[in-house]
């Protein structure tokens, strides 16, 4: 029986919740209607919570009201994606109703858990139901009722759970896009894997994560054991950094660790102390300069090291080059507005900094970057009025969440695609108020169509087609267009359909792993569709989209 919700029994179920998804966050993504790894719900859950459980591990909260607002303030930073931000303001409300207590009993849980609901119902321009929302608000309601009459706040959490499993149930049938993919609302189970894990807190029951794989001597290989071919990551790099810009050192740990090895994180209170292997220390050192001015820089090329042949080829490359902190603008050099964007490619970001982007946010496919992510660059932007370009749908709320977080004004132009994003760029002639820009921008974008050709990545059902994993997978503007073992026949569906607006310029941007040769194929089979229209191929270097497809 569990009467009392302190702050440290709250951040035991804060803790357990995090876990719960991060378990379960595979489960949660393949309910994702289209089978993209495209910031699927789970993942983008489990990392927005995670914000909060990393908030939590080095204090001792002494009130639920404090705890509560910690656990606030680091999801809505580190929400990504749409069922981040709806997660984060469910918190949101969550913690505004348990200000200044020091502990909740069953009535005040229930009016903060629908505190929450009506929190993230007014943020949500226009609510979906069969969705998180749905599922929160019958949860919360019945607890509310519940919490009337009965004082063990275990108990409320029971009968909440139980309706929420039934609306979870239902929401196949409200939402008309679940309906025809056959699948529940991902982020209401998600949701719903939260509550369950705050439930066992109370019990007296914790959740372990699931130790991730682990790649055996990964992390104490013996280099001089291996030939130079066997060394994975080539420079050894260590730099220090002043901590004066971000404090948060385990996303560096997070950042360093799926771009190297040898990780080694040392976090002093006015300084951080890196060494790691990487095969890109430039990224490194830009992501460095997001904590502080770099205060030392060493770079060792241990293939280099290991081999003198080695030595030889590096001797007639161009070196990297290391950045260095750039000052801050002086006030009488600020610029009317900036553009912040969010892409993903070599090649897609070299045409938005050619249009005039004032900062590049690497993200879109696979990860979506969190509202700390857009803020830091809205933030580092040379102006006062700042453009945000999200360029995926999923991204567009994160972005959304950085307004009132700044006193910068910031304006997001609700770009879905990265085609979007260049014709809204393209609008921009320097002339006009600041909302005639924002409404030209948001014109163009709207006027674009967008093909994507990817791979799916799990099997699936969408609209009674059936979708295998591993297969070419077409949505032209969001809709399934094309699928099938065949790669030419998918391509020539686009360019058919394409063919059917009209189009008078197609641009292609082909992804990483696409040859010059291939990408010149597809770009005479769509233009064989499309003769009277201007192809234009650009090498975008995107993962995960084969090809990214522009026609206007």
């Amino acid at each position: 029986m569990t009467q009392r919700i302190t702050g440290e029994l709250y951040k035991k179920m804060i803790f357990n919740a995090a876990a719960a998804i991060e378990n379960h966050k595979q489960e949660v993504n393949e309910l994702n209607v289209f089978p993209v790894p495209d910031g699927d719900t789970g993942t983008n859950m489990s990392l927005t919570i995670g914000a909060a459980e990393k908030a939590l591990a080095a204090m001792t909260p002494g009130t639920i009201g404090y705890a509560a607002e910690v656990v606030a303030s680091a999801l809505l930073r580190g929400a990504r994606g749409n069922s981040g931000v709806i997660l984060s303001l469910l918190f949101r409300g969550f913690a505004k109703s348990l200000k200044d207590l020091d502990s909740a009993d069953a009535a005040a849980f229930a009016d903060a858990l629908a505190s929450g609901v009506e929190a993230a119902y007014k943020a949500v321009m226009k609510p979906t139901e069969g969705t998180i929302l749905t599922v929160s608000r019958l949860a919360a309601g019945v607890a509310v009722t519940a919490a009337k009459t009965e004082s063990d706040i275990e108990v409320v959490l029971e009968l909440a759970l139980a309706e929420g499993y039934i609306a979870l149930a239902e929401t196949i049938n409200q939402n008309p896009v679940l309906k025809k993919a056959g699948v529940i609302d991902a982020g209401a189970k998600g949701y719903l894997y939260i509550l369950e894990a705050m439930l066992k807190a109370l019990c007296g029951v914790t959740i372990e994560k699931a130790a991730p794989a682990v790649t055996e001597g990964s992390d104490r290989a013996d280099f001089a054991q291996y030939s130079a071919a066997d060394i994975l990551y080539a420079y050894c790099t260590e730099f220090i950094a002043e901590k004066k810009f971000k404090t948060d050192t385990n996303r560096l740990r997070d950042f360093l660790d799926v771009r190297g090895d040898s990780v080694v994180v040392v976090d002093d209170d006015d300084i951080i102390k890196v060494h790691v292997h990487t095969n890109t220390p430039g990224v490194v050192l830009t992501e460095a300069l997001t904590y502080g001015p770099l205060l030392s820089i060493k770079i060792e090329n241990m293939r280099e090291q290991h081999s003198e042949a080695m030595f030889y080829n590096a001797a007639h490359e161009a070196p990297e080059q290391i950045p260095t902190a750039a000052p801050l603008p002086d006030p009488s050099d600020l610029k009317d507005y900036c553009m912040v964007v969010v892409c993903a490619g070599p090649g897609i970001e070299e045409v938005f900094r050619d249009l005039g982007a004032d900062r590049i946010i690497p993200g879109g496919q696979t990860m979506n970057p969190s509202t700390e992510d857009i803020l830091e660059k809205v933030n580092a932007a040379p102006s006062n009025v700042i453009f945000v370009l999200p360029n995926n749908k999923n991204i567009i709320m994160a972005a959304q969440q950085c307004a009132p977080l700044t006193d910068k004004r910031v304006v997001v132009i609700p770009t879905k695609s990265i085609p979007q994003g260049i014709a809204a760029m393209l609008a921009v002639d320097g002339s006009g108020d600041i909302d005639d820009i924002a409404a030209n921008m948001t014109a163009a974008g709207k006027r674009v169509h967008t093909a994507l050709i990817t791979k799916a990545a799990r099997d699936s059902v969408f609209d009674g087609i059936d979708i295998k994993k591993d297969e070419y997978l077409a949505l032209i503007d969001d809709l399934l267009a094309a699928n099938g073992q065949d790669a030419s026949l998918v391509v020539d569906a686009v360019a058919s359909k394409l063919n059917g607006f009209s189009p008078e310029f197609i641009t292609i941007f082909p992804g990483e792993d696409v040859s010059e040769s291939e990408a010149e194929a597809v770009a005479g089979r769509i233009g064989s569709f499309s003769p009277g229209a201007e192809i234009t191929v650009i090498h975008g270097g995107q993962p995960v989209y084969h090809y990214i497809i522009s026609a206007e």
